[in-house]
């Protein structure tokens, strides 16, 4: 035995289980990344406003806790959702250090991608619900920026290698609304307009339906549609859209 191992305490800590979810928004008409914070009204950290979450229920799966924290705030078309991390570090939560019996509270995180348009809050039983733009954050309840932060760095990884984006686009869509999508997200300076088109079209991934759809004064715009089978033999190969 080591020293650093017979440093380690024979008592087995008890875990109480909670999911914290990242929800972001793409707001494309304003070129917003939004994610959704909610205001605590108890304590630890009252009054702090923290992503949404909840304690696993006896008998309830991780996933059904993520279902039920996004029911319970947002109505949503399209989503994409994923686990992101768990966050389990000795003191990250204040209530351990105020109980008796050495209970642990390990956060189980997942993150979600929706379009602004697609959703309409659930303000029911919540007093302070809000989209918050990325960059005005303020300071969250208990380790929240440092999961934001992870989920804000798989998020963009996620747009550089999968198909993800599609999952919350419309069955059709322009090319311009996948631009406007990921611009939002990753910044116009990730590429232009016209160099994004050509290599998204090279990979032979959508479906041009034969339909135009007509926005404002600019030419009508032909919609596409995602091609997951097309999209197989690509699925493994990193940035295969930037």
């Amino acid at each position: 035995m080591t020293a650093a191992s017979s440093s380690i305490p024979d008592k087995l800590a008890d875990f109480k289980v909670g999911v914290d979810t990242v929800i972001f928004s793409v707001d494309t008409e304003q070129n917003r990344l939004l994610v959704l914070l909610v205001m605590r009204h108890e304590d630890p950290y009252s009054d702090y406003w923290s992503l949404p979450g909840a304690l696993v229920r006896e008998g309830e799966s991780l996933e059904a806790t993520a279902d039920r924290v996004l029911t319970e705030k947002i109505h949503v078309n399209n989503l994409y959702l994923e686990q992101l991390f768990t966050f389990g570090g000795p003191q990250r939560d204040p209530r351990e250090a105020q109980n008796a019996y050495n209970v642990r509270y390990l956060s189980v995180s997942y993150f979600a991608l929706v379009r602004y348009e697609d959703t309409a809050l659930i303000a029911d039983g919540v007093s302070g619900i809000a989209w918050y733009p990325l960059n005005r954050v303020p300071e969250l309840a208990f380790d929240h920026n440092e999961i934001l932060a992870y989920g804000y760095r798989r998020l963009r990884n996620k747009l550089e290698y999968s198909p993800v984006a599609f999952d919350v686009l419309p069955d059709t869509f322009t090319l311009s609304d996948v631009y406007q999508l990921y611009a939002t997200v990753l910044g116009e300076d990730f590429s232009d307009y016209s160099n994004f088109r050509t290599r998204l079209l090279k990979l032979r991934i959508l479906q041009d339906t034969g339909v135009k759809t007509s926005r404002g004064a600019g030419r009508p715009a032909s919609l596409y549609r995602f091609d997951a089978e097309a999209f197989k033999p690509l699925k493994d190969k990193p940035m295969v859209f930037l």
